[in-house]
């Protein structure tokens, strides 16, 4: 096995990263409904942010995971290792693996024969995990991968045949809409193998009162979280955005299930992006993220069309979340 040392890798990794950075900003904010990829929102700063976010009284959803992860870790590990037959533990989006970390160490108690690979856009997030890790499961067997899912998953694949089961958790699948959902579920299918295990996370339809007040905050963490995202492409493709000139909006439909927040411009302005300008319109909107809800209809209609069988599902205590479980036919 060829692995880069991590000095290598983070520099290659980091400057297609800004290139693709810089074409996706400028494509998003070029359509006639702007738009920004949630998918940038971590980087240091967003990181730092989003930690704050998951603490607050009122973004209920890491609370409800944690409680799945923290007390259900005997039903994850039956559909997820019930034999001993050696796989790779891939996480899309690991983070901080705050929840994941649970699993992990009890899987690795009961001496399961697996190698955990976090994938994960921000390298400044996984060598953070690599450190944490290192002390707190010191036997654990980690192997970082920093970049996009697919290109990162094709890379797991190649380095390794054994089964896979890869975790997709926070409701990540709630930040695309029905179309992307669908592909990226089809597109998860064709990147494993059958026998293979998806556990992939959902947040449910709920009062709508307690959807919106998580993604509402009012001490403006949310808020905070979203204008970094222009506080980075200023800082990293040389743009100028007056960050103030923008702010905050959030909505929720219960009836599509769909939570979106915007950034408004408060006026007329141009920004420059290295060497292009684009025009904002007062009161102009650019789309920075859905977070979809699911009703279990929803969940095991996208499982069927995207050629998975459902072997199961585990919910919080609230019945507010869950955690379903899918095999690769």
């Amino acid at each position: 096995m060829n692995v880069q040392s991590d000095t290598d890798s983070y520099k290659e990794n980091n400057q297609v990263n800004i290139t693709k950075f810089h074409s996706d900003v400028l494509e998003g904010l070029q359509k006639k409904q702007k738009k920004l990829s949630s998918k940038y929102f971590y980087d240091k700063t967003g990181d730092r942010l989003f930690q704050e976010i998951m603490a607050m009284p009122e973004y209920y959803l890491t609370k409800c995971e944690l409680d799945i992860f923290k007390n259900k870790k005997e039903d994850l590990t039956a559909f997820i290792a019930s034999e001993n037959e050696p796989f790779d533990l891939i996480e899309l989006g690991a983070g901080d693996a705050m929840k994941s970390t649970y699993l992990l160490k009890y899987l690795v108690e009961n001496n399961k024969d697996f190698t955990y690979m976090p994938i994960d856009i921000s390298g400044n997030i996984l060598s953070v995990l690599k450190e944490k890790l290192s002390t707190e499961i010191p036997k654990l067997e980690v192997v970082s991968l920093e970049g996009d899912y697919f290109e990162m998953l094709d890379k797991a694949a190649s380095m390794s045949s054994r089964k896979k089961v890869v975790l997709f958790l926070g409701s990540n699948i709630g930040n695309m809409n029905s179309d992307e959902a669908e592909n990226f579920c089809l597109e998860l299918n064709k990147n494993l193998h059958s026998g293979d295990i998806v556990l992939i996370g959902f947040d449910l339809k709920k009062n709508p009162h307690t959807i919106l007040n998580a993604y509402n905050d009012e001490t403006g963490i949310t808020a905070a979280f979203n204008l970094n995202l222009l506080h980075r492409i200023n800082r990293e493709l040389n743009a100028d955005f007056e960050v103030e000139n923008f702010q905050h909006y959030q909505t929720y439909d219960p009836l599509s299930g769909a939570c979106r927040s915007y950034l408004v411009s408060l006026k007329n302005q141009d920004v420059t992006i290295e060497n292009e300008v684009i025009s904002f319109k007062e009161n102009e909107l650019i789309d920075m993220e859905v977070s979809q809800k699911f009703s279990e209809k929803e969940i095991n209609k996208l499982a069927e069309k995207s050629g998975f069988e459902i072997l199961g599902e585990i919910k919080d205590s609230k019945k507010w979340y869950v955690d379903s479980v899918w095999k690769v036919i």
